[in-house]
C-alpha cells in the first residue's frame, strides 16, 4: 500500500508488531495490520494487539480511525495453521479465543469514534468480519471480499452472521454466506457491503478524505450518532426514539453545540473541543 507523504505519521510514532498505530494527521489514527507474510491473517499475538489498540483508541482524542492492511491483503482471516491447534485444545479453548475476537471487534463497534476499513487485496473470513465491525468500508476495484467459511465446514463465527444481517438484511446475508464465497469488489458493492468503491490505488486517498470529513465534524455528535444508530438496530422503534431524545438532550447542553450554533450565526468554521 502506497501512502503519500501527506499521510505519513506526523504526531505519533508507529508502534506494535502486528498492529502498527500512527497518527498521519491530528485527530486521524491509522491502524495498519502488519503480518504481510501471512496475508495479515490472525494469530494470538495479533488478536491481543488489536484489543490493546482498541483500548488505546477508546482513551484517546481520535476523531476518526482508519484500519488497513497492505496491497495483497486487508486480512485473510484466522491463520489456518493455528486453527488445528485450537481444535485440538478442545471446544472450551476455542470458545475462549472466539470471545477474545468478539471482544476486540465489539470494541470497534462500541467506541464512539467512526472507524473506516480501507480494503486492498483480500478481505476474507475474519478479515471481512473485522471490516463489518467498522462503520464504513472503502474498497478498491481489485479487492476480493467474502465469507467463505462454509467451504471448510464452518460459519462466520466472529460476528459475521449477526453484523451481516444488520448490514444487508437476512436474505442477502444468506446469499453471501451460503452462495457467494469470496467475490469481486464490484459484486460486494452491489450486495451492499461497501460504503464506497474506488479505483485500485485510490483506496487510502479515499479513506483519508473520508477521515478528514469526519474529523471536521463535532466529535460528540458523531459519537452519539454512532451509539444511537447501533443501538436502534437491536431495539423496537419506540425505544429507539426514546434513546434519540436522551442523546439529543445530552448534546443540547454540550459546549460543542453552543459553538456550532454560534459559528453558524457568525458564518465561521466551528472550533470543536469535544466537550
Amino acid at each position: 500500500m502506497n501512502i503519500s507523504t501527506a499521510t505519513e505519521p506526523t504526531t505519533a510514532a508507529e508502534r506494535g508488531e502486528f498492529i502498527r498505530i500512527s497518527e498521519p494527521e491530528p485527530g486521524i489514527w491509522l491502524l495498519r495490520l502488519n503480518r504481510p507474510e501471512a496475508m495479515n491473517s490472525w494469530n494470538a499475538r495479533m488478536r491481543s494487539e488489536l484489543a490493546e489498540a482498541m483500548e488505546e483508541v477508546s482513551m484517546s482524542d481520535a476523531r476518526a480511525v482508519i484500519i488497513c492492511g497492505d496491497e495483497r491483503a486487508f486480512s485473510a482471516g484466522e491463520d489456518v495453521r493455528g486453527m488445528a491447534g485450537l481444535t485440538q485444545g478442545g471446544t472450551k479453548k476455542f470458545r475462549a479465543v472466539a470471545r477474545q475476537i468478539h471482544s476486540a471487534f465489539d470494541l470497534i463497534e462500541a467506541i464512539e469514534v467512526p472507524f473506516i476499513a480501507v480494503i486492498e487485496g483480500v478481505a476474507a473470513g475474519g478479515g471481512m468480519e473485522l471490516a463489518l465491525s467498522c462503520d464504513f468500508r472503502i474498497a478498491g476495484r481489485a479487492a476480493r471480499l467474502g465469507l467463505p467459511e462454509s467451504n471448510v465446514g464452518l460459519i462466520p463465527g466472529s460476528g459475521g452472521c449477526s453484523r451481516l444481517v444488520r448490514c444487508v438484511g437476512a436474505a442477502r446475508a444468506k446469499q453471501i454466506v451460503m452462495l457467494e464465497g469470496v467475490m469481486k469488489a464490484e459484486r460486494a458493492n452491489e450486495l451492499g457491503l461497501l460504503t464506497r468503491l474506488v479505483d485500485a490505488g485510490q483506496e487510502m486517498q479515499a479513506g483519508m478524505e473520508m477521515a478528514r470529513q469526519l474529523a471536521a465534524k463535532a466529535p460528540l455528535a458523531l459519537g452519539m450518532a454512532k451509539l444511537v444508530i447501533n443501538t436502534c438496530a437491536d431495539v423496537d422503534l419506540e425505544t429507539g426514539r426514546r434513546l434519540e431524545r436522551i442523546g439529543q438532550s445530552v448534546l443540547k447542553k454540550s459546549a460543542d453545540h453552543a459553538e456550532g450554533a454560534q459559528s453558524f450565526i457568525e458564518k465561521r468554521k466551528p472550533q470543536w473541543t469535544g466537550a
